[in-house]
């Protein structure tokens, strides 16, 4: 299911400044060497993401789905100087890619990767994170908010990617498809919490967009 029209988007993005030259290498290399390369953020949606993080000046960010690192660049670029994005993912085989371009996007030391499983690794930083950005699996949503509510400050953003999950949670979720349902959950948790206000954008897959009050 597509939320927006491709001439929509297209002109969309036709209208917002263009990727740097590292992203736009990391995009294609993910593109031509990856599988699954949909999983990365698009242009459109990191622009996004780094026009949040610069109006945001996050001192802390905390990132659960590195993928091959083009999220993590493009929230990195709002962090002042002695600013730290911790950046977790699962999969061992793409550390060396988002490391890669993480060093030749200039922030190699403000950025530290964790390898492993995101709720064992949480729990261990001590870090009370300004700006969270979930892009990981599906399932665990609910858990990640679970365990992070509690370690934010006041004021501080959680934005979740592919809360849509291409139209899935519109309907009731397949006995067997844990990824619907838990995306389900979290909607409706998120909505009816007291200590956030929330608000689901449609860009891409969705994206919603929470704050802690």
């Amino acid at each position: 299911m597509e939320f927006l029209a491709k001439d929509i988007e297209e002109y969309c993005s036709n209208h917002t400044s263009q990727e740097d030259n590292i992203l736009k290498q990391l995009y294609r290399e993910t593109h031509t060497s990856v599988l699954n390369p949909r999983m990365i953020s698009s242009p459109l949606q990191g622009h996004f993401l780094s026009m949040i993080s610069r109006m945001l000046k996050p001192k802390s960010i905390l990132e659960i789905g590195t993928y091959t690192g083009y999220s993590a660049i493009c929230l990195a670029k709002g962090l002042p100087i002695d600013g730290i994005l911790h950046t977790i993912d699962i999969n061992e085989e793409l550390k060396d890619i988002s490391a890669k371009y993480i060093n030749m996007a200039g922030f190699k030391h403000q950025i530290t990767q964790h390898t492993g499983d995101a709720c064992d690794i949480i729990p261990k930083l001590n870090e009370s994170f300004d700006l969270v950005f979930i892009d990981a699996d599906k399932k665990n949503y609910p858990r990640y908010f679970k365990i992070l509510i509690d370690r934010l400050k006041t004021g501080a953003w959680i934005i979740a990617d592919n809360v849509l999950w291409s139209g899935k949670v519109l309907n009731k979720a397949q006995e067997n498809d844990s990824a619907t349902k838990a995306l389900i959950e979290y909607n409706d948790m998120i909505n009816n919490d007291p200590r956030v206000e929330n608000f689901l954008l449609p860009i891409r897959d969705g994206l919603m967009i929470s704050r802690k009050v």
